[in-house]
């Protein structure tokens, strides 16, 4: 039986932590800081942001947040006080809106039981142990964990998503496109300095040039930062994950 290949290709010459940085500096040069996440109303609407974002465009998201806030329910004792129903009707516009206010409200329960209503509270725990209490709520998988983490909670762990591994992938550091969420983020955790900006703004960028260049139905490779490190640059659209 033939060896799985593994999921991270070998080393470039320097090693994969200067290129890794190369690869940042060349997309922020190009897009500059995103300044991500946006939120008007601090770590809580983050963490809201972070539970409607799932299967859904973030406009859709916005549209949402912006009911909650006309409704005075962008705080954890609001949005814990009010009737999931209220909570339903006003994150609509996100999709999937029954089970999203029901998970929302499971997080208030948890925030409320367990920390007295206090992101503080929360966000002063060891990063492991706030991490596997998310991971444990209902509704919670490890990217929107570690989305409420580093963008709300401030604590330097690297999100990962989809972009990432297609765009990972076409650069050569990954050699499969069914490479784990786990692997992915320790590629980056092994190989760049922990970091709460520095994972935070690459994420950004991660998510920018894959929305605008690197599509994945005709990528614009002329277009691309990054292409002459991308040694799948200019393969025909069929080809491409």
């Amino acid at each position: 039986m033939a060896a799985e290949l593994p999921s991270v290709a070998p080393p470039p010459a320097g090693g994969w932590g200067p290129w890794l940085g190369a690869v940042y500096r060349r997309l922020r040069e190009r897009f500059g800081h995103r300044q991500w996440w946006p939120a008007q109303d601090g770590p809580f609407e983050v963490i809201v942001g972070a539970y409607l974002t799932q299967n859904v465009a973030w406009v859709n998201v916005e549209k949402a947040i912006a009911n909650l806030r006309a409704a005075g329910l962008l705080t954890p004792a609001a949005l814990h006080a009010a009737p999931v129903e209220e909570v339903a009707a006003c994150i609509r516009p996100a999709g999937y809106y029954r089970q999203k206010a029901e998970r929302l409200k499971i997080f208030c329960d948890y925030l409320f039981s367990r920390y007295g209503g206090s992101l503080d509270a929360l966000f002063a725990r060891p990063l492991g142990e706030v991490r596997a209490e998310l991971l444990a709520l209902k509704g919670v998988g490890p990217e929107t964990a570690d989305s409420i983490l580093c963008y709300a909670g401030g604590y330097p762990v690297m999100v990962v998503d989809a972009y990432t591994r297609r765009l990972f992938y076409r650069l050569g550091a990954f050699t499969r496109t069914d490479i784990s969420y786990d692997e992915m983020q320790a590629f980056f955790h092994r190989h760049l300095p922990a970091d709460t900006g520095l994972f935070n703004d690459f994420h950004a960028q991660i998510v920018t040039v894959s929305n605008r260049i690197c599509l994945k139905r005709g990528p614009r490779c002329r277009e691309c930062p990054l292409a002459d490190l991308c040694p799948r640059q200019g393969l025909d659209e069929g080809e491409r994950p």
